[in-house]
């Protein structure tokens, strides 16, 4: 892959320096204006505070009231904590954290307390509403109330503690200046808030409102043609090839059907919080009878939001209960996808249902709602929400039986949750870090409640593993088993989760038992790429899967590999990640090829177009940044997307967000309704011949002109664009394996290929360091663009001093 000669990544302090002074030296007219421009008005680009964050460097000693400790940052930016006790350990963990990412610490609770108006004005209003309605600060502090008693809460305070003591000790980040304000103390509630946020952009989907909308608005015909419960294809994660034990557990099955639409208006609101689309990952597993060292192998690469800084933090922590190294979301102390010196573990999301919708019978004066054939009251609290630059707004929370009541022009539905709840993922992640093999593991994985993700695992005996963890409701109507993915009449209690407590605790009792949830122990080949889990499941799991194109790459990829009998190693693995190969385009170029051929027989005269057919027609389907046949497809796509069901859509006001998947684009039959009009091949035609216009508008040349890093954005960039990334040209698509997916800013947030007990290798998409002027903020971007890792053994060894020392003291 080319990254473009001509292209530079602006590092070192005195670049950095420069580019700083030459914007703020031009004013607030130096500045990117966008529509969001009370975060503007905020900025204080002349008062000189700025300079303040210039000469950041962290303290060499510390005093810590938890006892010694030693950091050590290596060539990447990535700090390695040594210390003989485990609170002295994320006490040091807090710390650097809170150096390194406190900006982005800071205004991720801000999103998740509907808190973010009071810095950027009015114009944060309606999402900062949300937030207070589904009140994810309750449930944060409902978790806390369950972590606190466990063994991981302690070290959860120490590294509160931590990250208190670094906002107290050291300079605040640029960030901070160019707004003019300094942030709260950090808490435990709010460690939990990161494990809510996480959690919800995994798994906050209304989907069962935009499909009763759909239905409403173009039909039930047209919902089951464009939103299938399942996909048609043959490559689920659980292959019935697949060889493996299981946990024993008796198996029901469930029935499915829909109601009615709630409101556009309520509809539209809700879709813009839910998962961003396109959310996923990829993770596989091979044993080590198909290693050259005859250990399993674990590749991982999550597929979330890409930002300036990383979503991800890396950190490795030694004490004497374990080491421990690997990638964590800032705000959590503990290792999330990572490995000890016994095993390692990682995740992509499931897609399951775990969040249903409830309409209500409400009497006239809106006080009251009907349920269990009485009417109760609201529980109802005033909250305010702080707005820069106008007038405080007062919402009402209001909640019910099954959680929180959202509501937007007369229209109301209730949501239940399983985040809603205390939950013991962050126990459940201590006990990865210190597993000492699949049984422990296993028993950690009991206490996973949240979210559904799919577990690959690995240790140094040879053991493997696959486990859908979270938990999956069990719903019930007249006491026949249902699924979901629908609008249920809360006022009946349809759909209730047994054993549920919104915003207290739950005794999960409605829920799929753990042995009965999608499993696989020691497989031999597994690969998960958010594809169904299994054709027959034994409860509803949910209809959110992705397309089957990467899964089903994937699986070809290691198929063919291990039908030769040579072993893989850990640059096999990393050269599958790199993958680059498109099975929309396998699908459909020789279609569209075809229809080409005929239109050009035909005499057409569209300027280009012959020359890009036999573009098209060299290409061999590979996204890469330097082909032009990868640019002719990747605007075709989504145009023809676009041309088949816009028109249809637009008639019934239903905008982009409620398009179909490629896949099913793709496998629209010629006789669809949506190709009444035009014909599919003449849709096909069309779309080329509009591509091939937008193409030569934009002056494009290859894909990686329309396809690069612009969309890797700081949360300020708009407003201060010196603080995004460069821009560069990126491989890959939403359908590769070497996932990017420009249209959403979504990609892979974090590379990991590990050998449990043996080589491990990862990269981020940037810098581990969220400080501007840093050399570690965005080091990494290139590497990660060609997917050069380098090694997670982050181990300190006697030579050197540490870059801190920890002493025993009052911080």
């Amino acid at each position: 892959m080319s990254v473009g000669a001509n292209r530079r990544i602006v590092t070192g302090d005195h670049t950095r320096r420069a580019v700083l002074a030459g914007t703020l030296a031009a004013g607030v007219g130096g500045l990117t204006l966008t529509g969001a421009r009370e975060l503007l008005d905020q900025f204080a680009p002349l008062s000189g505070r700025a300079w303040d964050a210039a000469d950041r460097s962290i303290s060499e000693r510390v005093a810590s009231p938890y006892g010694e400790a030693r950091v050590r940052y290596d060539e990447d930016g990535v700090p390695s904590i040594v210390a003989d006790a485990e609170p002295a350990a994320y006490f040091a963990v807090g710390y650097v954290q809170g150096f390194d990412r406190l900006a982005q610490l800071d205004l991720q609770r801000r999103v998740m307390r509907g808190q973010v108006s009071e810095l950027a004005g009015e114009g944060a209003l309606a999402d900062d509403e949300f937030h207070v309605a589904m009140d994810f600060a309750g449930a944060a502090e409902a978790t806390w109330e369950l972590v606190a008693e466990t063994p991981a809460g302690p070290l959860v305070e120490a590294y509160v503690d931590g990250v208190n003591a670094s906002i107290d000790g050291e300079g605040l980040p640029l960030e901070f200046e160019l707004l003019g304000y300094e942030p709260e103390p950090w808490t435990p509630v709010d460690s939990m808030l990161m494990e809510k946020q996480i959690s919800w952009d995994l798994t906050g989907n209304f989907g069962e409102l935009r499909r009763a909308l759909v239905a409403d608005r173009l039909g039930e015909d047209v919902l089951e043609e464009l939103f299938p419960e399942r996909l048609d294809h043959d490559v689920p994660i659980l292959r019935e090839s697949i060889e493996a034990e299981t946990l024993e557990g008796e198996l029901d099955v469930g029935s499915v059907s829909d109601e009615d639409a709630v409101g556009s208006a309520l509809t539209d609101w809700l879709s813009r919080f839910e998962s961003p689309t396109g959310i996923g990952s990829n993770s596989w597993v091979v044993s080590g009878e198909h290693t050259e060292s005859g250990r399993p192998i674990v590749a991982f690469d999550p597929h979330l939001t890409l930002m300036t800084p990383p979503l991800w933090y890396e950190q490795h922590v030694e004490t004497p209960e374990t080491s421990v190294r690997g990638a964590t979301f800032p705000g959590v102390p503990f290792v999330i996808a990572g490995a000890n010196d016994r095993g390692t573990w990682s995740f992509t999301n499931v897609g399951a249902d775990v969040l249903d919708c409830y309409t209500y019978e409400i009497d006239d004066d809106g006080e009251r709602y009907r349920y269990d054939g009485e009417w109760r009251e609201f529980d109802r609290e005033e909250r305010t929400i702080a707005v820069a630059g106008g007038d405080d707004r007062s919402i009402e929370v209001r909640k019910t039986v099954h959680g929180p009541v959202l509501e937007r022009e007369g229209r109301t539905v209730g949501v239940a949750w399983t985040g809603h709840t205390a939950t013991r993922t962050t126990e459940a992640i201590y006990e990865y870090e210190r597993s000492d093999g699949l049984a422990d593991l296993l028993e950690a994985t009991r206490k996973f409640d949240l979210p559904t993700q799919n577990l690959v695992y690995a240790d140094a005996d040879g053991r493997t593993l696959y486990y859908a963890t979270g938990k999956l409701p069990t719903r019930e109507i007249d006491r026949e088993v249902v699924s979901g993915n629908r609008i249920f009449d809360g006022s009946a209690g349809e759909g209730e989760w047994d054993g549920f407590e919104p915003f207290g605790e739950s005794s999960w009792e409605g829920f799929v038992p753990f042995a009965e949830k999608p499993h696989a122990i020691d497989p031999d080949v597994l690969a998960t790429a958010n594809q169904r889990v299994v054709d027959d499941p034994g409860h509803y799991v949910g209809v959110a899967y992705a397309s089957p194109y990467r899964g089903e790459r994937i699986y070809d990829r290691l198929d063919e590999h291990l039908a030769s009998g040579e072993p893989t190693d850990l640059e096999f693995h990393r050269e599958l990640q790199n993958d680059t190969y498109d099975g929309r385009a396998e699908q459909l170029v020789p279609e569209l090829l075809a229809a080409l051929d005929e239109r050009i027989e035909d005499g057409d005269e569209h300027d280009g177009l012959e020359d890009a057919r036999d573009v098209l027609a060299d290409w061999e389907y590979e996204m890469d940044a330097d082909s032009r046949g990868a640019l002719v497809f990747a605007r075709w796509m989504d145009r023809f997307r676009e041309l088949v069901v816009e028109p249809d859509f637009e008639n019934a006001d239903l905008d982009e967000s409620y398009y179909p998947d490629d896949w099913v684009v793709a496998t629209l039959p010629a006789d669809s309704l949506f190709f009444e009009e035009r014909s599919r091949t003449e849709t096909m035609v069309a779309a080329f011949e509009d591509a091939l216009d937008e193409i030569d508008a934009a002056g494009w040349v290859r894909y990686g002109d329309w396809n690069s890093t612009r969309i890797i954005e700081h949360p300020f960039g708009a407003e201060a664009p010196f603080l995004n990334y460069p821009e560069l040209p990126a491989d890959g698509s939403r359908a590769t394996v070497k996932n990017y997916r420009v249209g959403s800013a979504v990609g892979a947030s974090w590379r990991m290929v590990v050998e449990p007990g043996g080589t491990a290798t990862a990269v981020l998409p940037g810098g581990n360091s969220g400080d501007y002027f840093s050399d570690h903020y965005d080091d990494q971007l290139e590497n990660w663009l060609a997917n050069d890792q380098t090694p997670m053994d982050r181990t300190l060894d006697d030579e050197g001093e540490p870059d801190v020392v920890f002493e025993e003291g009052s911080s």
